[in-house]
């Protein structure tokens, strides 16, 4: 059976995007450890499906690159919704979908940006020191959807003064298997402050097993945590690996509590084509 399938960005986060409301897909995981594949496959940081909600426009499944269950994915969740609303799933340029039991409202800007309106992020943990390699390493963390550490650089200056100089994979990989302190694994964001509303970061992803180009519920978490150590101000610009910008937009009533929660930015059309499943 041939499958039609669009590969999109969100803003360098690269995504196999299928409609599958008519239940054509029996076997998921195995499908997207497949197409997600950069050697033998379509090459992809996960696998997302649209299918049909009883309580939304549509339902959003999602997938990671080595075939597990995601959380949510931010930059996955602007990318379904530019491709439901290209494809004629949803008319208007206003409307929701659900992930997970949650429902996200998403909206689409003339220029393509799309805007999510996120989960309230959850679970916050401040300046817990972690022994990473016989390093001292302060972090923090939220869930945002998807569990998130957040490694400040001028906290910790062992791990390296700049972006650049940072080992990624290492720390990220190490700490993503902390399963004391992390019991579901986490996503693992080393940040860099630049102005009072503007953060850069690298993101380590879990379910992909190493750095992608964008993190969307990263971003999300880093500037949420920028808030409230360093009051970073709303609407936060979050420079990502690939260059490109997301804006985290949100209200703070405390330290731990945050409502009306955006993230905007980047969903484009790669190209399309067909799959043999």
């Amino acid at each position: 059976m041939k499958i039609a399938f669009t590969k999109m960005s969100g803003a360098g986060n690269d995504f196999v995007v299928i409609d599958n409301r008519s239940n054509c897909i029996a076997e998921p995981h195995k499908l997207a450890r497949y197409v997600c594949n950069r050697r033998f496959g379509i090459g992809a940081d996960g696998l997302l499906l649209v299918e049909n909600s009883q309580q939304s426009h549509f339902t959003m499944k999602y997938y990671n690159a080595d075939g597990s269950d995601g959380g949510m994915c931010g930059n996955g969740g602007r990318c379904i919704a530019r491709f439901a609303h290209l494809i004629g799933i949803v008319k208007p340029k206003e409307f929701t979908f659900d992930a997970l039991g949650h429902v996200y409202g998403a909206s689409i800007e003339a220029d393509g940006t799309v805007k999510l309106r996120m989960k309230d992020p959850t679970g916050f943990r401040f300046n817990q020191i972690l022994d990473v390699n016989g390093e001292s390493i302060k972090t923090h963390f939220v869930d945002t959807g998807s569990p998130h550490c957040i490694i400040f650089l001028n906290e910790n200056r062992s791990v390296g003064d700049n972006l650049d100089k940072v080992d990624v994979w290492g720390l990220g990989n190490t700490i993503r298997y902390m399963t004391d302190v992390f019991p579901k694994g986490t996503n693992v964001n080393f940040v860099s402050l630049k102005d009072s509303n503007t953060i850069e970061i690298r993101t380590y992803e879990r379910g992909v097993e190493d750095e992608t180009l964008a993190c969307g519920t990263g971003s999300l978490g880093s500037a949420i945590i920028s808030s409230v150590i360093y009051k970073i101000e709303s609407p936060v610009k979050v420079t990502v690996r690939s260059g490109e910008i997301l804006e985290i937009g949100f209200q703070k009533k405390s330290e731990t509590e945050f409502s009306t929660v955006t993230l905007s930015g980047s969903a484009k059309v790669v190209f399309e084509g067909q799959i043999e499943d």
